[in-house]
């Protein structure tokens, strides 16, 4: 017997550089999803699919290159949320990366998608030999909430760092989480 829709866990694989049309045209329908919902995730209205489509293969070379892991969250066999880990660093920082786009799209929200997304992407950043990670997000938001549950640490908060969608500064928390280094790949 499969699980109801809203109990069934979400499948988490991770992304290759050779990401096919159907792929890109879902994670650019969870990106719009996000724009549209007011998140403050770089893009401004209007933001069309062809422009997730667009930002979307751009990311796609970057896994190619080495220079990105993407992630996405499966439900049925579609893609309803994603992260990135950026390895893309200094000289002087190989044992750190950056935590980018985590999007969940807004109809399953609420149902562990984000968790098991941060956990993924947390056990991939070891398995890169990456064990210090960073990311921002907007205070009091959903990712917020998410990252201060999975126990990341807040160092501080940039006043009006970005605009929401519909124009608005916003803040931005900057957060680091260390992980357990003899995990690290």
């Amino acid at each position: 017997m499969s699980a109801r829709p809203d109990t069934e866990k979400p499948d988490i694989v991770v992304l290759d550089g050779n990401i096919d049309d159907t792929a890109i045209e879902q994670l650019a329908s969870v990106l719009v999803d996000c724009v549209e919902g007011g998140a403050s995730v770089s893009f401004m209205p209007p933001f069309s699919g062809e422009d997730g489509q667009k930002f979307f293969r751009k990311i796609a070379g970057s896994v190619a290159s080495g220079d990105t892991v993407l992630l996405a969250a499966k439900l049925a066999g579609r893609i309803v949320g994603t992260v990135q880990l950026g390895l893309d660093t200094p000289p002087n920082q190989p044992h750190r990366a950056d935590v980018k786009k985590m999007l969940v799209h807004r109809s399953v929200r609420g149902r562990g998608i984000g968790a098991a997304l941060m956990s993924a992407v947390e056990q991939e950043a070891r398995r890169c030999g990456r064990w210090l990670l960073v990311l921002d997000t907007v205070p009091g938001e959903n990712g917020y909430r998410l990252y201060i549950r999975a126990g990341w640490t807040q160092s501080g908060i940039i006043p009006d760092y970005a605009l929401f969608p519909d124009g608005r500064l916003c803040d931005t928390a900057v957060f680091w989480k260390r992980l357990n280094r003899s995990s690290a790949g």
